[in-house]
């Protein structure tokens, strides 16, 4: 995969992709990032790619010339999959995850100030926010995006580790793990993960799952929950 950022603010995202499975997978030549500054592609004197807001209003806006034109300076960019990290945008989720870790190209825009000149939008294809609050820009949220997207890429987690058994990746959170010491301060760990019974031991996970789910995500475990009856399980 090859995911281009867009980006006012490089250095917060250069130095994150450089590290765990992200900077693995680079070394490995599994995945190409880019970063790409997009005030390089600003006309004005002063390298400015922001504006008044048409119709006044408090801060500033971004111009619509310098993103697209860095956007065009992509190779490849007609097809590739163009985001847009913004508040207004569809919140992310595991299943959105999956469906962009089979994309071959993701351009990932990460806005600052007020917002986007309205016309940027006719340049991508859909917008993605990290959660119902507002971040100074969208480094930070394109990041999120990016590790959940590349974990789920073939060959990209080690051999003895899997994002199947995540939190979200059958709809619910993920049950309680456990290592050594056996005690710890009088907490033990459940004899039955010490049992060596492979199907009790995966009947306990499954439960431990639902309860959790039931209590920290009443609406996941009620998708959950209907689903298995439409399903008819």
């Amino acid at each position: 995969m090859r995911i281009d950022v867009l980006t006012l603010f490089p250095d917060m995202v250069k130095p994150v992709i450089q590290q765990s499975i992200v900077g693995r997978a680079m070394y490995e030549e599994k995945l190409t990032i880019n970063v790409i500054d997009f005030r390089d592609y600003s006309e004005n004197k002063h390298s400015k790619v922001d504006d008044y807001p048409f119709g006044g209003g408090a801060g500033m806006v971004l111009r619509v010339e310098p993103v697209v034109r860095a956007l065009r300076a992509i190779d490849g960019y007609e097809k590739a999959r163009k985001i847009i990290m913004t508040p207004q945008g569809v919140v992310h989720h595991q299943e959105q995850a999956k469906r962009l870790s089979n994309e071959d190209h993701l351009i990932i825009l990460c806005g600052h100030y007020e917002g986007f000149d309205e016309r940027i939008r006719d340049y991508f294809d859909e917008e993605i926010s990290i959660g119902d609050f507002v971040l100074t820009g969208g480094e930070v949220a394109a990041l999120v995006v990016i590790e959940s997207v590349i974990r789920l890429i073939p060959g990209i987690l080690n051999k003895d580790a899997s994002h199947e058994e995540d939190s979200f990746s059958d709809g619910l959170l993920e049950y309680p793990q456990y290592t050594r010491p056996r005690e710890y301060e009088g907490k033990r760990v459940p004899d039955v993960l010490l049992s060596g019974h492979h199907q009790a031991i995966d009947d306990w996970r499954k439960e431990q799952a639902l309860k959790r789910t039931k209590v920290r995500r009443k609406d996941l475990y009620d998708h959950y929950m209907k689903k298995q009856k439409n399903a008819g399980k």
